[in-house]
C-alpha cells in the first residue's frame, strides 16, 4: 500500500527572495543553489540521534506561531542551538523564547526577516526507557 515517507520540500511566499536567501545564509548559515533553495538530506539528521521531520496541524486560534501572523512555523533542527544563538546574536536576532530541554531537545524561536517565526529544535536521543 503506497504511504508518504516524509516531507519532501518546504516552499514558501517572500516579498523579497534575495534579501530572504541573504538573511537565512548570513543568521542562520544557510547555503543556497543557484536555482535558490537549499537541501538537508536525511544522512544529516540521522546522525542526529533524535532528529526527526515533524508534520503537526495545529488550532486555527493557537497562540504557539505568536508574534508572528502566518499560519505556519519552520522548525530547523541545528547540532548546536547555543553555538547558533551566538552566531544570530552577532546578526542581531536575538529568541523570543527559549525552553528548557523538554526530553526531545532544547527549543528557541526567532523570527526571520519577514516576521515568519522559526523554532530552532537541539533534538536529544530519546530514551527507550519508561
Amino acid at each position: 500500500m503506497p504511504k508518504v515517507i516524509g516531507l519532501g520540500g518546504l516552499f514558501f511566499k517572500s516579498a523579497d527572495t534575495d534579501a530572504m536567501r541573504e538573511w537565512y545564509g548570513r543568521v542562520l548559515g544557510l547555503s543556497f543553489e543557484d536555482w535558490g533553495g537549499t537541501v538537508f538530506t536525511p544522512a544529516t539528521a540521522a546522525a542526529h540521534p533524535g532528529a526527526a521531520t515533524v508534520f503537526s496541524a495545529f488550532a486555527a486560534d493557537t497562540g504557539y506561531f505568536a508574534p508572528s501572523d502566518a499560519a505556519f512555523m519552520f522548525n530547523l533542527m541545528v547540532d548546536d542551538l547555543d553555538g547558533m544563538l551566538a552566531r544570530c546574536a552577532k546578526h542581531g536576532v536575538t529568541p523570543i523564547k527559549t525552553t528548557p530541554d523538554e526530553g526531545m531537545g532544547r527549543f528557541a524561536h526567532i523570527m526571520d526577516n519577514e516576521g515568519r517565526k522559526i523554532e530552532l529544535w537541539e533534538p536529544r536521543a530519546i530514551s527507550s526507557e519508561v
